[in-house]
């Protein structure tokens, strides 16, 4: 991005008593970004955008308003959208809004891209893009956003633990404010992103999702080729007018012929490119199925390298001390837990110490089949808007099912930090399981085995807790957790039936 100079009393000052602006970060046709420091959070770095436009009128900023504000709801349900925490107008009368700061790198740096990584990024980008095409629901009634500029510049990609690579579309909401500025102040013409405009986004009227299926399409043919659909003789208006009303799309073995592309993957790509909007693919769904299709194909799936992240072991009769045996079988059910199938995580007073441990009640035949499942261990952090860990065991048997036991633990709480520390110590923990049937009592203790990375990993998230400040927001990180859990499900089980299977074949 340009790092060009920006002059601006905030740079030495507070914007909106809160945010302590710190250094022009990036700048682009919709604004510039600011690192900052939201002083009510303890300086928790966040990053600041000032919009390109000034308000002219109370309608603009009202109209502004309401997108940030559909913006900030929307960011609340995927996580892939980029989360945007406040909005407002600055002295000299220049919208901004703040959102949550990420070190990540720009879709435009990674392409062109192999296969897989296209498959895995392209999902995620759809995604983010079917949430806010669904709308959000405020006082009863459903807004819809359509993104309006969507480009590589505007897709952030960040590493993640689980994902491999984790998508943020950014500036959603935005877009719409900035052409409707335009159109009312000083009629400075179009302003979007020409190579990526669908054609009735560039006759300036009203446009729904399928304008951003077009976008989409336009960035599908570019993360594989590394090139446009079309070559204008000029990037001109004109050209680019003439490219997507009247100009067919190049072929992508002409561009490329050296990409192996499967003849679904092309035809999707050429539906989404289509002139007219109901000749498109009409909604995300539609290309969420070929995607999925697609990745069910390929043996390289799955974005999380195996070596690393999957213990190919899965500690089928793992085997707890005599001593500790004995102690579990002395365990009574707590009163303050219903008696029903649920888990939760407790520190145990042992003979070797504080141990960290899962109790779970099941009912009792379940127990007995469970015993020689195959087990399976992950651990997903987030620091803000809070801190807090979502800690994944999961038995697994072909047959019977898989068994989730998630728990999400708040790392702001003192004895979750020592829990988090013991499992960090001993690299294993055990699951005392109770029978769901009278009278409640531990038939059996199941361990499980934490990867060295992962003991590393908890570690310096336990070190990153107790320095982050005080923060409320409990139920937001919970819920954002809550959605990379579902995400990750069928990818681990997607990954343990394969490794079943290529067992099986040996």
């Amino acid at each position: 991005m340009n790092q060009r100079a920006f002059i601006s009393p905030h740079i030495t000052g507070l914007l909106a008593n809160r945010y302590q602006l710190k250094q022009l970060i990036g700048s682009g046709g919709m604004g510039e970004v600011f690192l900052a420091d939201d002083i009510l959070l303890g300086g928790t770095p966040v990053a600041v955008k000032f919009l390109t436009q000034t308000f002219i009128n109370e309608k603009m900023q009202q109209d502004f308003a309401r997108e940030a504000m559909l913006s900030a709801a929307l960011s609340q349900k995927s996580l892939h959208i980029v989360r945007a925490y406040d909005y407002g107008v600055s002295a000299e009368g220049k919208p901004f809004y703040v959102m949550e700061y990420l070190n990540g790198k720009s879709l435009k740096d990674l392409i062109p891209m192999p296969m897989p990584k296209f498959l895995t990024l392209t999902r995620q980008i759809c995604l983010g893009l079917q949430c806010a095409h669904q709308g959000i629901n405020i006082d009863g009634k459903i807004y819809a956003l359509v993104h309006r500029d969507i480009k590589p510049a505007n897709i952030l990609v960040l590493p993640d633990p689980i994902l491999g690579k984790l998508i943020k579309i950014l500036d959603f909401g935005i877009a719409k404010f900035i052409n409707y500025a335009n159109t009312v102040s000083t009629n400075r013409g179009f302003n979007g992103t020409l190579p990526y405009c669908s054609p009735e986004q560039l006759e300036g009227g009203e446009i729904d999702s399928r304008s951003d299926i077009y976008s989409l399409g336009v960035m599908m043919f570019e993360m594989l080729t590394n090139a446009k659909p079309w070559q204008p003789e000029t990037n001109l208006f004109g050209a680019w007018y003439k490219a997507h009303h009247f100009e067919a799309p190049r072929a992508i073995a002409t561009v490329n012929p050296q990409l192996k592309l499967p003849q679904q993957l092309n035809n999707l790509i050429m539906a989404c490119l289509a002139k007219a909007p109901s000749d498109r693919p009409q909604n995300m769904a539609e290309i969420l199925r070929v995607l999925d299709s697609l990745e069910k194909s390929s043996c390289q799936s799955l974005p999380i390298p195996l070596a690393s992240k999957y213990n190919p072991k899965f500690n089928v009769g793992a085997e707890i001390s005599p001593l500790l045996k004995t102690n579990f079988a002395k365990l009574i059910w707590p009163q303050n837990k219903p008696i029903q199938e649920i888990v939760f995580p407790q520190i145990l007073d042992t003979p070797q110490g504080n141990l960290a441990a899962l109790w779970l009640m099941l009912p009792k035949q379940e127990i007995k089949k469970r015993v020689l499942c195959q087990r399976y261990n992950h651990f997903v952090f987030i620091t803000a808007p809070h801190p807090m860990l979502l800690w994944i065991t999961l038995l697994y048997d072909q047959e019977l099912g898989p068994k989730w036991l998630p728990c999400y633990l708040d790392m702001q709480h003192r004895q979750n930090q020592q829990l988090v520390y013991s499992l960090t110590e001993y690299g294993r923990y055990p699951l005392i399981c109770f029978t769901l049937e009278a009278p409640h009592s531990c038939i059996n203790v199941i361990s499980s085995h934490i990867a060295n990375t992962q003991r590393q990993r908890l570690k310096l998230w336990v070190e990153q807790s107790k320095s982050l400040p005080h923060s409320d927001q409990v139920l937001m990180s919970k819920n954002l957790l809550k959605q990379q859990y579902k995400q990750i499900q069928s990818q681990i089980l997607e990954h343990l039936s394969f490794k079943s299977h290529v067992v099986a074949a040996k």
